[in-house]
């Protein structure tokens, strides 16, 4: 082991415990994560283990292989500060050349619960499919080389991306992380329905053609050799020699180009530079005047400027479709579902006081009456609702063609507006009585201390709105259960969206009261983070 190389894994071993040795709080986080970790790796080898002898074992641990490094490809986006030695740009004040320097965070990648997680599944994807000494030869050679893509993948990519995951930028592009999670969660399980009802033939044909993709050509290497086609298993170890070759050439041009460039720091700045006023843009021009207008155009700007609102928006927007569109798809969805699309985004008229943070202060000094109160709280409505209903419905439509039953459209559609109306109305009053910070920096969504407040205001709020949709939710029912019933149901589209307007008219007057009457108490809960 070279001088550069034993000096960075003893950095990257002095990290580790230098970090433990922070707090408390931190060790126990640590080691409960690498139990929990290690156990789940156990678990996954044992299946591997089981698997073995399964006709379809090879298309099993092909496509796993492919997410594991997919995950190693996209993690370091999501995560940047998870692991110290990824930002190469801290040495970039040392006298080293790139090709060292490259072999030496190679090495230093190794160590860690990562790789150790994925050495335990490579080798119970060995296991799974090898058969004969000379398989597991070549399964050793495979583990090893898998792992070296998959690392020089992950580093490769946060090299290549480093200038934007230091910035703010790139710490808003972690907070997508949630949104990631959410879908591939709905992906995964749809998969896995779909799996248990079909069996894992289904697999085989996309295993064919990812088995020649590295770093899953090395297992598949293994696969061929016990089936004695040695010819196939050396070309698709070649093939992963060859893209770990290109990636580790790629890492060093990405880290030579980093590491002599000049960034923003060292470039003199411009130097007299103007201010023009901008014209006011085409969503300003659409938008009412007065307050209402100024204040739908900041709440819509947060939704698309902010991370963290822009985050919580698409995650809502995204789950908000893939629960209904999902459960269509697999023939057992039911076109009420379709109001899942009006619950996930009238969550977002909660806390909407804490969006601001520290700002807020600029707002609160421009409420002096209960009336402005209700003006505030109107346009947040307004300009949820400039984004909601069109999407609400468009869920509906899309979940009823799929469905073809469009005999209940109106009715759903009804449903659906008289919840989001009852949401906003809770959503005002417990944005007033509950609210809490929304930390900028990081990935919580509550500051300390505040959890139970976030849960009050989020949870109770949606069982109250619940209680306030009983009336239209008894309709539905009568409608659906009696003998005449069908006559009616085309009157629950008016009758449901006049309802939550009623509902949502009646909350916002509420909560303006309240909201003029806490504002010092508001502004201290919102400013906490």
């Amino acid at each position: 082991m070279s001088t550069v190389t034993g000096t960075l894994v003893q950095l990257k071993l002095s990290l580790l415990r230098n970090g433990l040795r922070q707090s408390a709080g931190r060790r126990a986080a640590y080691i409960a994560s690498a139990v929990v970790t290690l156990l789940f790796a156990a678990l996954q080898l044992l299946g591997l283990v089981l698997l073995r002898g399964n006709a379809h074992a090879h298309a099993v641990v092909v496509l796993l292989v492919v997410v594991l490094a997919l995950g190693w490809a996209v993690m370091p986006l999501f995560f940047p500060g998870g692991d110290e030695t990824l930002d190469p740009t801290r040495l970039v004040m040392l006298p080293l050349r790139p090709r060292p320097l490259v072999r030496a965070l190679l090495a230093a990648s190794l160590v860690g619960i990562g790789p150790l997680f994925t050495v335990c599944l490579f080798a119970g994807s060995v296991i799974a499919v090898a058969r004969g000494a000379a398989a597991y030869i070549v399964g050793v050679v495979a583990v090893g080389l898998a792992l070296l893509v998959c690392v020089a993948l992950a580093r490769a990519v946060a090299t290549a991306n480093i200038r934007l995951l230091t910035s703010r930028k790139g710490r808003d592009l972690a907070v997508l992380s949630g949104l990631v999670i959410a879908v591939g969660a709905q992906v995964v399980n749809f998969g896995a329905q779909r799996l248990g009802s079909s069996g894992l033939g289904q697999l085989a044909p996309a295993a064919d053609v990812l088995r020649w993709v590295p770093p899953a050509s090395a297992i598949g290497a293994v696969d061929a050799v016990s089936e004695g086609s040695y010819g196939i298993a050396a070309a698709q170890l070649a093939l992963s020699v060859v893209a770990l070759v290109a990636l580790l050439a790629m890492w060093a041009q990405h880290l030579t180009r980093l590491m002599t460039s000049p960034d923003g720091s060292t470039l003199q700045a411009a130097g007299d530079a103007t201010v023009r006023d901008r014209p006011s843009t085409g969503l300003a021009r659409l938008l009412p005047a007065g307050r209402t207008g100024t204040a739908m155009e900041r709440s819509l700007r947060y939704v698309w400027r902010d991370p963290k609102t822009k985050a919580a928006w698409v995650t809502s927007l995204a789950i908000g479709l893939i629960v209904p569109v999902f459960n269509a798809l697999q023939g057992t969805g039911s076109i009420y579902f379709a109001c899942f699309a009006a619950g996930m985004l009238g969550i977002q008229m909660y806390n909407q006081f804490g969006q601001d943070t520290s700002a807020f202060w600029m707002v609160a000094m421009t409420i002096s009456s209960t009336r402005d109160a209700y003006v505030e709280l109107r346009a947040r409505a307004l300009a949820l609702l400039v984004i909601t209903l069109p999407y609400a419905a468009l869920v509906t439509v899309l979940t009823t063609a799929m469905l073809g039953d469009w005999a209940r459209l109106p009715e759903v559609l009804g449903l659906s507006f008289a919840l989001l109306g009852a949401m906003l109305a809770t959503g005002a009053w417990t944005s007033a009585r509950f609210p809490y910070s929304i930390p900028q920096e990081g990935y919580k969504n509550v500051a300390p201390g505040q959890a139970g407040l976030a849960w009050i205001a989020i949870f109770g709020g949606m069982v109250a709105a619940a209680l306030l949709c009983a009336p239209v939710i008894a309709v539905t029912i009568w409608i659906n259960t009696s003998a005449g019933g069908d006559a009616w149901s085309r009157l629950l589209l008016p009758v449901g969206t006049a309802y939550g307007a009623a509902i949502a008219y009646l909350g916002l007057r509420l909560a303006a009261p309240r909201t003029a009457e806490r504002l010092p108490e508001i502004l201290t809960a919102v400013s906490k983070g």
